[in-house]
């Protein structure tokens, strides 16, 4: 697999550089179109003399004190919500309300896990996410709600107070108080935004947290309000199983946009020019849903099947294409580092292919070396996006020092798995 050439990349010349014009007119085309073609301008050529270190050996990274920080801080936030839930709720009704908001919560963790699975983003950057969704983005939202719905109702007089507060008071600062965690993110974690597939899951686990402490606060309502059980169960079936996803579609619009933006490159005028653009349909689809069986529907199982269902699934149908996307991604990547002497074809379509992977993870369970090919497996979309970003202009971050580091520790990888199977022969 080794190469003689020792530099990085051929050098150019006419033709490439014509291919290099040709590439460059087609990259404003969309991060999902020709970002999946195989680019002109070659990887770092791998060369017979390069040395090789364990990984495993190596201490583990030490955590950047910002991203401790941020955590503690956000964790502090939660413990103080949900001290005060429990003080307003009472004890047992508190336990009973949290245990019930934990199946909506369930479900989303999962359905993101699914949309995740192929880049895994970092648990710090993922619990961080959660944190803030449930504990600073209601605490946001109890500090600005009351002075929101003070000035709408003062600016829109003849608007009913019942469709001020849940139709416009609720979508608008909900969402930039779920938006604030998600804008943290891009600043502190900005190499893992890879795209808007990044963008909706860091965007949906934030609202995920955020919805899993409202439930709280609807289900205590539900009992404090009526005194029975059949309210409570009304609500739990209203809010965490006909509609969990709701709070996560609508920030993963947001998520998208953030996400989509920071392919696309820039500084902080186009990063805050998304957020604020990526809230507007957040906003809109928050409003929509709130606002369905006030002004639109008289019935809610209508809307429901009308609306929610339909929007839903299209969500779903456009994660999926996006997913497919990443892969397609993935593989076009990979392969330019095929043509370098870094992988063989088989090992791209083994790394790019969830065929692929799921056969190479059981062969390596059965020579004991599973966790060093999920380590592979994970090291080879970190090159791939790590290069994505390269070549799309991307400046926060030293990048041709990662990919180096990356495409050693693949080689390691490889190296130990190869000694792990020789030695369970």
């Amino acid at each position: 697999m080794a190469m003689n050439n020792q530099g990085y990349g051929p050098p150019a010349g006419p033709d490439r550089m014509r291919q290099e014009q040709q590439w460059h007119g087609r990259r404003d085309q969309g991060w999902w179109g020709d970002t999946t073609e195989r680019h002109p301008r070659a990887a770092p050529m791998r060369g017979a003399g390069d040395p090789f270190h364990p990984v495993w050996n190596r201490p583990p990274r030490r955590r950047r004190v910002l991203d401790v920080l941020l955590v503690l801080v956000a964790a502090l936030v939660v413990a103080g919500v949900l001290l005060v839930l429990s003080l307003s709720l009472g004890p047992s009704a508190f336990i009973l309300c949290g245990i019930l908001a934990l199946v909506p919560l369930g479900i989303c963790l999962l359905g993101l896990r699914w949309i995740d699975r192929w880049d895994p983003e970092p648990r710090g950057a993922l619990l961080f996410a959660f944190l803030w969704g449930a504990g600073a983005s209601v605490a946001v939202t109890l500090l600005l709600g009351t002075y929101v719905v003070e000035l709408l109702g003062d600016a829109l007089t003849t608007t009913p107070t019942d469709v001020i507060g849940p139709v416009l008071q609720a979508p608008l600062v909900e969402e930039f108080a779920k938006g604030l965690g998600v804008l943290i993110l891009v600043y502190t974690r900005r190499s893992h935004f890879d795209g808007p597939v990044d963008g909706i899951v860091y965007a949906g686990t934030v609202a995920a947290g955020f919805a899993f402490t409202e439930n709280i606060l609807y289900f205590g309502s539900a009992v404090m309000d009526s005194g029975n059980a059949g309210a409570l169960v009304g609500v739990f079936v209203l809010r965490g199983l006909f509609s969990p996803f709701a709070h996560v579609m609508f920030t993963a619009l947001l998520g998208f946009v953030l996400g989509y933006a920071l392919t696309r490159g820039g500084g902080n005028a186009r990063i805050l020019g998304a957020f604020v653009l990526g809230l507007l349909p957040a906003i809109a689809g928050h409003m929509l849903w709130n606002g369905g069986t006030i002004l639109l529907f008289d019935n809610f199982f209508l809307f429901y099947f009308v609306v929610q269902v339909p929007l839903f699934v299209a969500a779903v149908i456009a994660v999926v294409l996006l997913r497919r996307a990443e892969q397609r991604l993935t593989e076009a990547r990979l392969g330019d580092y095929a043509q370098a002497g870094w992988f063989t074809p088989e090992e791209v379509q083994m790394l790019a292919t969830r065929p692929g992977r799921s056969r190479a993870l059981a062969w390596a369970q059965s020579v004991g070396a599973k966790e060093d090919m999920r380590a592979f497996i994970r090291t080879g979309s970190r090159i791939a996006y790590t290069r994505q970003r390269m070549l799309g202009g991307r400046r926060d971050g030293d990048y041709v020092a990662e990919e180096r580091a990356l495409l050693a520790e693949a080689s390691q990888r490889r190296a130990r798995i190869f000694q792990l199977a020789s030695a369970a022969r």
